[in-house]
């Protein structure tokens, strides 16, 4: 998730320094300035070295972009650079238009693994599915590249065709798919009527579109259904996150009052609170939201900010855990760093990081026979490499499944939230092993 209303995370103590031990702490300062001016003259030797020495001479903007971006992916899987081009693709991203194929992807193994196609987007229409490994763009391979300079790959003009070879579990060998890029306008918010008694809400992102969306489908359900409307459900699955102030936004919009979320930087002091408004959207009506492993982020602040405050019955299976909070910081015209700058408490007080939100029933889908042999659990935070520790020892999630059927038929979270809202006993899926998962870095949306 990333803030655009950008916040300074941090700040300059002014004070005193005791009379005791005062000399010791300046000189533990000097010191440590003296190591890290050390360090960054090695970096600057080994820059020197690169360029007058290397076989070809090398892009030097091209090295300092790499080398940045190593400091920043070092730290955890969500920091990173975005040199201009890339920063300006994130703002228009973040309006909900954007160039491109239409998928959330992230790196495994050295290859393009894909979290999540989006809706109604050139991807999902070519069959492109969450946990495909793109191996090749174009015939040419990715190993090599990191996840920025694939994505570029991947992008390109609207119109051009652009081919993908897929590896996919279950099938017997790669395949190529062949898809024409096309102005990605994510419809942040998309309703339906469920029977003649029920507002479906599907929200698929959080850009800052959300909000103004969430308000008019929510208006068109009260006019179309009257009387007759009994509850909504909020459809929160395979929504990788996006904006934190609309991720606030649409949860004060079915809260009354208390504690929507509170983030916390690396000082105690840095505490901020949203707090919701008077005023419930939904006038009280019954609320079914549902998750599975491709919810994350602001779509996770969502769900325990109305599960904390029981205001809805959160069903599905675990979600992502993703609980950090990025700052977008601008770097002139040199871009801008995508910094995590805080953890994110749901109003309980809790920590998802790295666990998730843990449904009130659990109900998993039905996998078609084409995708048993492919591992039906999604990759979670806990197994990113390089991630930020949850609390509580041993509590990690593993992530579940994504899979959401085409078919509403054959959709059983649809047809338990639906059975819910009718006030049917709505059984929970037997507990069973988790499956194993393997290791990403990073996620990115092209």
């Amino acid at each position: 998730m990333h803030k655009t209303n950008l916040k300074i995370a941090g700040a300059f103590v002014v004070g005193f320094i005791a009379a005791t031990g005062a000399w010791q702490s300046l000189n533990y300062a000097n010191a440590s300035n003296q190591e890290t001016y050390r360090y960054l003259n090695l970096f600057g030797d080994v820059f020197d070295r690169v360029r007058a020495d290397y076989v070809e001479e090398p892009d030097s903007e091209k090295l300092i972009d790499t080398a940045i971006n190593g400091m920043l992916s070092g730290l955890d899987p969500h920091s990173s650079y975005m040199n201009p081009k890339r920063f300006k693709d994130m703002q228009v991203q973040t309006r909900g238009e954007f160039g491109g194929l239409g998928i959330e992807v992230t790196m495994e193994k050295e290859v393009v693994k894909v979290v999540a196609p989006i809706d109604e987007t050139p991807a999902q229409k070519a069959g492109i599915l969450s946990n495909d490994l793109i191996t090749r763009i174009d015939g040419k391979e990715i190993r090599g590249l990191t996840l920025n300079e694939a994505v570029d790959k991947m992008r390109g003009k609207v119109g051009e065709p652009i081919t993908l070879t897929i590896v996919r579990k279950g099938k017997d060998a790669p395949f190529d798919v062949t898809i024409k890029r096309a102005i990605i306008k994510i419809r942040a918010v998309r309703f339906n009527v469920e029977r003649d008694d029920i507002g479906y809400i599907r929200i698929s992102s959080f850009n800052d579109q959300t909000q103004d969306n969430l308000e008019k489908a929510v208006e068109k359900i009260k006019t179309q259904l009257g009387d007759k409307l009994k509850g909504y459900i909020i459809d929160l699955r395979n929504n990788p996150g996006g904006l934190l102030n609309q991720a606030i936004s649409v949860s004060d919009s079915f809260l009354n009052k208390g504690v929507i979320v509170s983030t916390r930087g690396r000082n105690g002091s840095e505490t901020d609170r949203s707090t919701a408004t008077n005023g419930d959207l939904s006038d009280g009506k019954k609320i079914v939201v549902l998750i599975n492993g491709g919810s994350a982020s602001a779509s996770e602040i969502v769900a325990g900010a109305l599960q904390d405050h029981k205001r809805a019955t959160i069903l599905g299976t675990r979600s992502f855990g993703k609980g950090s909070v990025q700052t977008i910081i601008p770097l002139g015209s040199e871009g801008a760093i995508r910094l995590t700058t805080a953890r994110y408490y749901t109003p309980s007080n809790t920590s998802i990081q790295a666990k998730g939100i843990k449904p009130d029933i659990k109900i998993e889908q039905e996998l078609p026979e084409e995708l048993k042999a492919q591992a039906s659990r999604t990759t979670s935070e806990a197994s990113l490499r390089g991630h930020l520790t949850g609390e509580g020892e041993g509590e990690e999630s593993t992530g579940s499944s994504s899979y959401v059927p085409a078919d509403k038929e054959k959709d059983l979270q649809l047809k338990a939230a639906i059975d819910l809202l009718d006030g049917k006993t709505v059984e929970q899926t037997p507990k069973k092993a988790e499956a194993p998962t393997t290791a990403q870095s990073g996620t990115s949306a092209n």
